[in-house]
């Protein structure tokens, strides 16, 4: 008889994400170079240029940087921080499981505000935490009711709390009002604050300046932000009690050379990710009045992705993919009859609307 692992483990559901899957695309017969992807919310015009060139200058015979110091300096100046202030990841999925595992055990709750990032009941379920849920719905578009979170953050008094701002998949948006109740309500709690899609978005407000004296650690994502999702690449922002308990459990060389050498490099970028942006703006405008004229209406969003209703979401998923197209289907949040779309270049755009079109005009229900 195997060893069985332990029981959190053995019981623990997979978490789905976007993005391809090559084994279901070599069961389909579709080459991965055939499909375009609108199901996973990164730049779609790729990283910045030389980063090629820098990739194949980086020595990879040495060990890294365990504390990926240059990068964290750069990004400290960056964003007006200290040092200790800031850790860097493989990719914003690791920082949110160290989070689990240094801060949440057996007899903790930890509140999650659905549907959002998978990710963050996984890394509970792995460290032992019960889940606290409050679920939103699509009747008020997603909108949360800061009074409903704080009262269950009150009642449940929970060791942690996920808030992801702007939200996955709904794409909506907390203003900084609204979080400052948040973290007052949690001042006994880890707030972890998830800003992964901020890089795109308008009218963001920033919360660097909240980490002094709360217990807040902020998420970004540098794969999304600059396409580097085959390097994994994201860092936290928190007091620097904070970091250094997550230093005491972050693996050693956690973030490969290659990965530190192309985060300096991006970063030394400034008009890039502002010249994507305003691509991005208008290839996002065109697929919203795009859909809409076809009659499926894209949900409000203040992200660069959104949702769109089409009855059977994995029906029309797969009719998509049959025509090199992917989005995500959004059953794996509880909502099967959605799908995410993530906008990507304005040709790209104009793609998936025809194939769409005929879609319909082959009698075909989107649904």
């Amino acid at each position: 008889m195997s060893l069985p692992p332990r029981f959190e483990v053995q019981h623990m559901a997979s978490c789905e994400h976007g993005g391809i899957d090559y084994a279901e695309l070599e069961a389909l017969g579709i080459a991965p170079e055939e499909v375009l992807d609108f199901s996973a919310n990164l730049n779609p015009f790729g990283p910045p240029p030389g980063i090629k060139e820098v990739m194949s200058q980086t020595d990879i015979a040495g060990y890294p940087d365990s504390r990926a110091t240059n990068l964290r300096r750069l990004l400290a100046d960056k964003l007006g921080v200290k040092v200790e202030n800031i850790l860097i990841g493989s990719g914003s999925t690791e920082l949110i499981r160290l989070v689990a595992l240094a801060y949440f055990g057996r007899g903790d709750s930890v509140l999650i505000i659905e549907p959002t990032f998978g990710e963050y009941q996984i890394a509970c379920q792995i460290s032992g935490a019960s889940l606290v849920k409050q679920r939103l719905y699509a009747g008020n578009g997603f909108q949360l009711n800061i009074e409903e979170t704080i009262e269950s953050i009150h009642r449940n008094h929970p060791k942690g709390i996920f808030v992801d701002n702007p939200n996955n998949p709904t794409g909506q948006y907390l203003s900084r009002a609204e979080f400052e109740k948040l973290l007052d309500a949690g001042k006994d709690s880890l707030l972890v604050l998830d800003e992964a899609y901020i890089a795109f978005m308008d009218n963001v407000w920033s919360s660097l300046d909240m980490i002094a004296g709360n217990n807040l650690f902020i998420l970004r994502s540098m794969t999304k932000d600059y396409a580097l999702a085959g390097l994994r690449l994201g860092y936290g922002v928190a007091g620097k009690e904070i970091i250094a308990t997550l230093n005491r459990i972050c693996p050693p060389w956690n973030v490969n050379a290659v990965a530190q050498k192309v985060g300096i490099r991006v970063l030394e970028e400034e008009g890039y990710l502002k010249q994507c942006q305003a691509e991005l703006r208008q290839a996002r405008g065109y697929l919203v009045t795009e859909l809409n004229r076809l009659g499926l209406s894209p949900l409000p969003s203040a992200a660069n992705f959104f949702l769109v209703e089409v009855g059977s979401a994995a029906e029309f998923r797969h009719k998509l993919l049959r025509k090199g197209i992917l989005v995500r289907d959004c059953t794996s949040f509880g909502l099967p009859s959605y799908v995410r779309i993530s906008p990507r270049t304005l040709p790209q755009c104009q793609r998936l609307v025809t194939a769409v079109e005929e879609m319909m005009a082959s009698g075909q229900d989107t649904s």
